[in-house]
């Protein structure tokens, strides 16, 4: 079996042979008359004209010999055969396509739509043209790249050889889109915000940094899309506002967690979480029926329906319930404890790492669609206290699946409430916990001056992942990789 290079060496070959034909393999304009996918939904009209139709594509397939070829086109629409016969096309062009032509070269034929004896939708190639020679073969038709790093960095690949993968991306476009039309339908403004921050602020988790030359200082790329920069366009008189962006975070992948992702965010002035909840679920299952057909969903061995009730589940009852800790109450050696006894592995040891442990270890349990609620204060520095309880939050996180996809907030508006909290998660940081928020004394500023009670809320690409029951990493076009060695 030949190699790579002798494969490739024999591809050239074929090249010159095209040039020495006078054609140039990689033409600067192509002849097409229509798409593969208009061709095959009209197709019946076209045969009734009986007029040469001109389609360009990739070749997918090459069967038959002698007189007869039967030649299988992508082009990104569709998949469409055409049929190469020797007594209806030149006899130099029909020679020059047995001798310089490979599956995985594009091409422009001309022909006549007809349906074959097999019933076979098809175009009779009256001409063709090269329109680019590959050099390099398409992977083993059958099996593709059966190896996760190589199909990553040869997504294209990827993605040709399997049109079910094309077929998700394009969900994820969808997604996004009826993401976006729900929130200017409930007249939500789309803005954008920096992704170059001085202070990284909106979530706990440790920052990719950088230089800016120009000022001669250190700046992060955004770990959120834009919270304390939206929560000033609520203090400017914004009612509504909305961004969907990408975040970085400098963190470990996982099977639901990414460097780099996309996010959408919203605030609504005069709104409370349970504002945000309505809506949260009303969205949820705009896009599960815009985008999937359903609501129900199977993902990480669970089955839920985000059409069903969705319940309150609370924060601290339920840590107690499964694991007999009152995270409210324990002391961290009793919560380190308990982990162990568990089996759980946990990083850091102060309160807030060891709660947030406790709790994705409970929260694997539960299929959902529910809402978490009354997140402890320690957990939740920019949310809003709960007037029944001032050690817990009016936070709230939609539940799928076993984890969160989703948080929101009525956010905290006290500048001093702020202030103080800020001050905590300097303490942290001081004392080497790298995830916990920076403060940004200038947002405490613009609190002083006033912000207006304001619903927040965001949700990433994960909530693609989990109903698509995908890894992350699978449902990234172009994923990072470290580079080969």
């Amino acid at each position: 079996m030949a190699n790579i290079e002798e494969l490739r060496d024999t591809r050239i070959k074929k090249l010159n042979i095209l040039k020495d034909a006078g054609m140039d393999p990689y033409p600067a304009r192509v002849v097409r008359d229509l798409s593969l996918l208009d061709l095959r939904s009209q197709f019946e009209t076209y045969v009734e004209k009986g007029e040469a139709q001109s389609v360009v594509g990739r070749i997918m397939a090459i069967r038959g010999q002698g007189a007869i070829l039967f030649v299988v086109l992508d082009d990104g629409t569709d998949r469409f055969q055409t049929v190469f016969k020797k007594d209806t096309i030149e006899e130099e062009l029909f020679t020059l396509f047995t001798d310089a032509i490979d599956i995985g070269d594009f091409i422009e034929v001309a022909g006549v739509p007809f349906t074959t004896d097999r019933g076979e939708k098809s175009i009779l190639v009256n001409k063709w043209a090269i329109v680019t020679k590959s050099l390099l073969p398409l992977p083993e038709k059958w099996h593709g790249i059966t190896d996760d790093d190589e199909r990553y960095r040869k997504r294209y690949l990827d993605l040709l050889m399997n049109p079910e993968l094309r077929d998700m991306f394009a969900k994820k476009a969808k997604f996004w889109e009826v993401t976006r039309n729900f929130l200017l339908e409930k007249g939500f403004v789309e803005v954008e915000t920096p992704t170059l921050e001085i202070t990284t602020g909106g979530a706990e988790a440790n920052p990719f940094k950088t230089h800016h030359k120009d000022f001669d200082i250190d700046v992060y790329l955004r770990i959120s899309i834009g919270e304390l920069w939206q929560k000033r366009l609520m203090a400017g008189g914004f009612p509504k506002t909305f961004e969907i962006g990408r975040a970085y975070r400098n963190e470990g992948s996982s099977p639901e967690h990414l460097q780099e992702f996309t996010n959408m965010e919203f605030y609504w002035a005069y709104a409370n979480y349970e504002d945000g909840m309505k809506m949260v679920e009303e969205m949820y299952k705009r896009i599960a029926m815009e985008v999937f057909g359903t609501t129900k969903f199977t993902a990480k061995g669970h089955t839920f329906d985000l059409a069903d009730e969705w319940k309150r589940i609370e924060y601290v009852d339920e840590v107690k319930r499964i694991t007999g800790i009152d995270v409210l109450s324990a002391t961290e050696d009793e919560m380190k404890s308990k982990l162990t006894e568990l089996g759980v592995k946990y990083e850091g040891d102060n309160k807030e790492r060891l709660m947030d442990t406790l709790w994705k270890y409970c929260r694997k349990q539960i299929s959902g669609p529910a809402f978490l609620v009354g997140r402890p204060k320690l957990v939740s520095p920019l949310s809003k206290t709960r007037r029944d309880n001032p050690e817990l939050t009016e936070r709230f996180q939609p539940l799928i699946a076993g984890s969160e996809v989703g948080n929101g907030f009525s956010e905290l508006n006290d500048p001093l409430d702020q202030r103080a909290r800020f001050e905590l998660q300097q303490k942290m940081i001081e004392r080497g916990d790298s995830e916990a928020m920076m403060p940004e004394w200038e947002f405490v500023d613009m609190l002083e001056h006033g912000m207006p009670p304001t619903c927040g809320f965001g949700f990433g690409e994960r909530l693609f992942a989990f109903l698509v029951d995908k890894s992350i990493r699978e449902t990234q076009l172009f994923p990072l990789m470290k580079p080969k060695e």
